[in-house]
């Protein structure tokens, strides 16, 4: 039994998917289900068991997913402590971002933070805001929009970071665009214009779909559902396709052609506050540090 395949064992635990695990550890599929067999061999007994495409940890297996996530969570303090010691020269930051705060921004960030550090190796991973929130154990920062709910690993920080507004999208031919009414062509409208008509949302978890199911809620206006779509590019071809409204960030709509009408929301914007997590923020590497301070300055 060696630490690096109890670390396995740990992420396998966390992410319950070997697949998953293994992009989280920046391993093949095969190194870590290598890893998990000698373990195994090693205690005796099943520790997981294959479960439609994951896994389900036996009772054994929940007994030593316990120790080998503290042992984890020591060795990464350790290699942070040491990155702190050893400064900027080296090192390796993993970047967690959902959706908008990946596409939109953290290219401008890395671009930045490279030319100010080059050695430093980066590493970036993205999904919705849940399932970013879920893989906080595998990444050193995180960037995400909407709630970040009150289930967080202990020792997260949480950073207020920016506001972003949530903005209606419907092609030029859409019957509302034409209607010509006074709020609409002067690019507002309420939520109740939209209860008549269709409508295509974000997947489960995105934080745009959170806020809006929300302000729909709050308002009493019902929601036409016509499409489910993951990504804010599907959810903006799906509108140009004619199936309904659409909800995005407005600063996804900042180099779009104009095919598109965008619609702030009255009598108030839509907005939700972006934010950064920093896990292990005890003891953060300096590398983590000045990212942070980075992306703190670039939203002031």
């Amino acid at each position: 039994m060696t630490p690096d395949q109890l670390i396995t064992f740990a992420a396998v635990a966390e992410h319950r998917n070997i697949s998953r695990a293994a992009v989280a550890l920046h391993l093949s599929q095969p190194a870590v289900s290598g890893q998990l067999r000698q373990l195994q061999d090693e205690f005796g007994e099943p520790l997981y068991q294959r479960d439609g495409r994951g896994v389900r940890l036996t009772p054994a297996g929940e007994q030593l997913a316990s120790y080998a996530a503290r042992l984890r969570d020591t060795w990464r303090q350790a290699h942070a402590y040491r990155d702190a010691l050893r400064g900027l020269e080296q090192g390796t930051l993993r970047i967690g971002a959902s959706t908008t705060p990946a596409s939109y921004l953290l290219p401008y960030l890395i671009a930045d933070f490279h030319r100010r550090h080059p050695d430093v190796t980066l590493h970036t991973a993205d999904g919705n805001t849940t399932e970013i929130v879920g893989a906080l154990g595998s990444v050193d920062i995180a960037l995400v929009e909407g709630p970040v709910g009150a289930d967080l690993p202990p020792d997260t920080a949480v950073h207020a970071w920016r506001e972003d507004e949530i903005v209606a999208i419907m092609p030029r031919s859409h019957p509302l665009a034409q209607a010509g009414g006074a709020g609409l062509e002067s690019g507002r409208a309420e939520l109740a214009d939209f209860g008549a008509h269709p409508l295509v949302l974000r997947e489960a978890g995105s934080g745009v779909r959170q806020v809006v199911e929300r302000a729909f809620a709050r308002a009493g206006v019902p929601m036409r559902v016509a499409l489910e779509i993951a990504g804010v590019e599907g959810v903006k071809e799906a509108v140009r396709a004619g199936m309904g409204i659409g909800f995005v960030s407005a600063m996804s709509m900042r180099h779009e052609n104009g095919a598109l009408r965008l619609f702030s929301l009255s009598p108030e914007p839509l907005t939700r506050r972006l934010s950064i997590l920093v896990p292990h923020a005890s003891a953060p590497s300096r590398v983590v540090e000045q990212f942070l301070a980075l992306c703190l300055a670039d939203g002031a």
